[in-house]
């Protein structure tokens, strides 16, 4: 039996939110403090995903004021559907504005210009009737729903709310569907840690009344020993084979009680029943899953080494809060990246960074940095309070920690001027060479992030430094986002060659 394995998009997208046209698939999902927002992805077989762009990339669309956004806020949970011919996403910027609702002729874009919504809350939700009535569900907290005009933004009924859950906490994430004779009112639950949790309530109107199913929560895997965690914040699909299936947020934590999730909240993919009664049976979610029916479509896998010839950084390429046209250029040196500062540190929001999200627990980075006269880098990022840092500039590379107030320069070293090829790798086997008095002991972190100068399989390669990873986790930072990984200037203007990304086998 064909299988597939979870995440099916793997690293820092959570809260995915998925549609239906035809033979093709779209889903979308949350992008925080980030820009460009909300990262939109095709397929044709639910398993295999390419990213073909971002909802919101014209800063117009999407206003991150500093000082005011902070890491973890920016664009909470959107929802992506196919109604009357075009594609709507509506979303909520916390840091600004509200519930917003754009839309398209074509996934690719271009998206409109946001319309506003006068509601509260977060986690909005669209679904129409067959007679073209257009309701927004959201969480206030509780489950709360509105008639609106989409195309306007008025709200021509409520809110009033419509179900809590079960009980516990933190009843979000809604999404509402018509399902035969029934609409389903499918909700999250627990909070997005371990308590996470998939209910469902029905009714026979949108406006109620409601009632949950007997088996809530369909799905948890609060308080087990599964290797995914977390699951919840769901959405539902049909395929074209009438099966169904379901797309949420999951975690896998990795080292010692209470382990630590690095990747951030990820996308997974797992079946749907229906029980006699017409309500759904879910899960668990596994590692491995028997595979949707059909021809498979897997897509190109994405190179290992990105050049910078193109006249685009490519759309997994992201900053926080914002990319201002002057920090950033393909065309000042050809074939190279050029970033200018536009803050001298990392430590604080407003600096210049472009890296994209670590999807592999084991993987390796490394880039040839042209420092010249400024000074820049390779950063493995959570948020401006945690951050692992190598450096180079002023004849020197440099390892710099920064884990919650303390900021430490860990290790140095001279180099010759001109460019310098910095190495990162992120290993989950521990600690690549133990001091003797740690020889035997097993180290209790998730992973072991190492700086290199050069490349680490030459011979005799030793890193500059070593860093456990527990201190770039949720558990550490806290916060809705997941590792970043990317290029940085703090001084002047410095130049990257190439960046190469890819994931290796653990040891």
């Amino acid at each position: 039996m064909r299988t597939y394995d979870n995440p099916v998009i793997g690293g820092f997208h959570p809260d995915p939110s998925v549609c239906r046209v035809g033979d093709d698939y779209y889903l979308v999902c949350s992008s925080f403090e980030y820009v460009p927002g909300l990262p939109l992805f095709h397929s044709k077989d639910l398993v295999h995903w390419q990213q073909i762009g971002n909802v919101l990339d014209r800063p117009e669309q999407l206003p991150l004021p500093l000082p005011g956004t902070m890491a973890s806020r920016g664009l909470y949970a959107p929802t992506i559907r196919h109604h009357d011919g075009r594609f709507w996403v509506i979303n909520t910027n916390v840091s600004g504005g509200g519930h917003f609702i754009v839309t398209a002729e074509r996934p690719e874009g271009p998206w409109s210009d946001p319309v506003w919504l006068d509601l509260p809350g977060i986690d909005p939700d669209l679904a129409w009737e067959e007679d073209g009535t257009c309701w927004v569900a959201f969480t206030v907290p509780g489950i709360h729903m509105a008639r609106v005009d989409p195309v306007k933004g008025e709200v021509l009924e409520g809110p009033f709310p419509v179900w809590s859950g079960t009980g516990l906490l933190y009843p979000e994430a809604p999404h509402l569907y018509r399902i035969g004779q029934w609409w389903y009112l499918l909700i999250a639950e627990g909070g997005t840690e371990r308590g996470h949790a998939v209910s469902i309530a029905r009714a026979r109107s949108p406006r109620g009344p409601w009632e949950g199913a007997p088996a809530n929560p369909v799905l948890t895997h609060s308080a087990t020993d599964r290797p995914i965690q977390s699951t919840g914040h769901a959405d539902l699909v049909t395929a074209p084979d009438g099966s169904w299936w379901m797309v949420l947020l999951g975690t896998r934590p990795r080292g010692y009680t209470p382990k630590f999730q690095v990747l951030g909240r990820e996308t997974f993919l797992t079946p749907v029943e229906w029980d006699a009664d017409g309500w759904p049976v879910v899960g668990p979610v596994l590692e491995s899953h028997p595979a949707p029916a059909g021809t498979w479509h897997p897509f190109p896998a994405r190179p290992v080494r990105d050049d910078f010839d193109a006249d685009a950084l490519a759309p997994h390429w992201i900053s926080p809060y914002a990319r201002p046209d002057g920090c950033w250029s393909l065309a000042e040196r050809p074939g190279w990246l050029t970033l200018t500062a536009t803050g001298g540190t990392l430590d604080r929001p407003g600096h210049t960074f472009v890296g994209h999200r670590q999807q592999h627990h084991d993987c390796r980075v490394a880039t040839l940095l042209d420092p010249g006269s400024g000074r820049g880098g390779v950063s493995v990022r959570m948020d401006e309070a945690h951050h692992y840092d190598l450096e180079a500039g002023g004849g020197e590379v440099s390892v710099v920690a920064r884990i919650g107030p303390l900021r430490q320069a860990v290790a140095r070293r001279e180099v010759p001027a001109g460019p310098v090829t910095l190495t990162v790798t992120v290993r989950t086997t521990g600690i690549v060479s133990p001091s003797p008095e740690f020889a035997g002991v097993e180290p209790t972190g998730p992973d072991t992030v190492a700086f290199w100068i050069g490349d680490p399989d030459a011979p005799g390669a030793q890193p500059l430094a070593e860093l456990e990873g527990r201190y770039l986790s949720t558990e550490v930072a806290t916060g809705f986002t997941g590792r970043v990984i990317g290029m940085y200037a703090t001084a002047g203007t410095v130049a990257f060659d190439w960046f190469d990304y890819e994931a290796v086998p653990p040891v």
